[in-house]
């Protein structure tokens, strides 16, 4: 792992592009940092999330980025309220938006074409995806695992974020996003068995190395949808033998 792609330090050339693409904001973004004392990256993270925050257009004297940093043992009630277990992790939307590791190097374009779509409220998802998004009632985890010098990875992750903002602005919430570096996770990595990036798993299980078309990854979502509603049927309706079961025997004894 080289330190120079994990390098945000940005010239003022790069921030003056950076100024530019954020100059299409149009509502407030609000950016939570969770950070400890021994993380590699949490200052760096702080930095850049900071230079986003100051290059952001202001409306009414206010930057359209706001940014709140925790740390931990200090905040530990905001840690398990956002159910926080490693840093740096960087949260949008109530924390169903996740960059777990410094988004550094291609995952920059990625965070920022993020950030704009929400304050523009404009996913790009087509109509048909977001009302389907907006009809998933279970709980959805989509991991897209990348590096900072793949250049595709910014693509998986923002239509991974862009799933979980559709399913968080229709009120359901159930869908979250992590977009996780490789090399600060290895043990995730190691988990997937990730020799390509992207690689993304949906509830724990590998679906696709490599970008996929929205209607691929959708079809995959409503397929754990599927899955996880027909193993709560068949747990209610275990229950609900298991009841009866219980009373009949009652009603034998008192026979």
């Amino acid at each position: 792992m080289s330190e120079e792609m994990f390098n945000v330090q940005f010239s003022e050339a790069e921030r003056e592009a950076l100024r530019e693409a954020l100059s299409d904001m149009k509502n407030p973004v609000n950016i939570s940092v969770f950070v400890s004392d021994a993380c590699r990256f949490c200052e760096a993270t702080i930095y850049l999330v900071n230079v986003l925050r100051d290059e952001s257009p202001e409306i009414n004297g206010r930057k359209l980025i706001n940014v709140e940093i925790y740390y931990n043992r200090r905040d530990d009630d905001i840690f398990e309220a956002y159910k926080i277990d490693r840093t740096p992790t960087i949260t949008l939307v109530d924390g169903h938006v996740r960059y777990v590791g410094i988004p550094a190097g291609e995952e920059i374009k990625g965070l920022v074409e993020t950030i704009i779509r929400i304050s523009r409220d404009e996913s790009g998802l087509r109509d048909e995806i977001i009302k389907a998004l907006a009809e998933v009632d279970v709980p959805i985890r989509i991991e897209t695992i990348v590096t900072p010098s793949c250049p595709y990875c910014p693509y998986a992750a923002l239509l991974a974020n862009m799933f979980a903002y559709e399913n968080w602005k229709s009120g359901r919430r159930t869908i979250v996003s992590e977009v996780i570096e490789a090399y600060e996770n290895v043990d995730i990595a190691e988990k997937y068995g990730v020799m390509t990036v992207p690689t993304i798993a949906i509830n724990g299980e590998v679906e696709f190395i490599g970008v996929p078309y929205d209607d691929d990854l959708l079809s995959r979502v409503m397929d754990k949808v599927k899955r996880i509603k027909e193993a709560q049927r068949i747990k209610k309706g275990k229950e609900m033998l298991k009841r009866y079961v219980k009373e009949y025997l009652r009603r034998l004894e008192e026979e």
